[in-house]
């Protein structure tokens, strides 16, 4: 699976949980870091928590893609599955206001 074929599934995950204001965006020729973002906010913290969790199990179980980090467990307002080629941020809506 490549980078844009991982990133087009987490954008269809969190769409199907209702995930709110997705966007993809190809940073491939911006920065090094990742060939994909891909942003969405949740309306609360239990929101955000299922909204990772269901990425974190679709991409594991489905694709055999494992997270190289995890960061916001503690906070719940923004979250952060890195899988190196995409990063996917979660956030709260004030969070990603900011």
């Amino acid at each position: 699976m490549d980078s844009k074929e991982l990133a087009t599934k987490v954008t269809e995950i969190l769409d199907s949980k209702k995930g709110i204001d997705i966007e993809m965006i190809d940073v491939s020729e911006k920065t090094s870091l990742a060939d994909y973002f891909v942003i969405a906010s949740g309306n609360s913290t239990t929101q955000i928590k299922a909204l990772t969790d269901e990425v974190e199990y679709v991409i594991k179980n489905e694709c055999g893609i494992y997270p190289d980090h995890i960061e916001g467990r503690s906070g719940d307002r923004w979250m952060l599955l890195d899988y190196k080629d995409v990063v996917v941020h979660i956030f709260h809506p004030e969070e990603r206001a900011n």
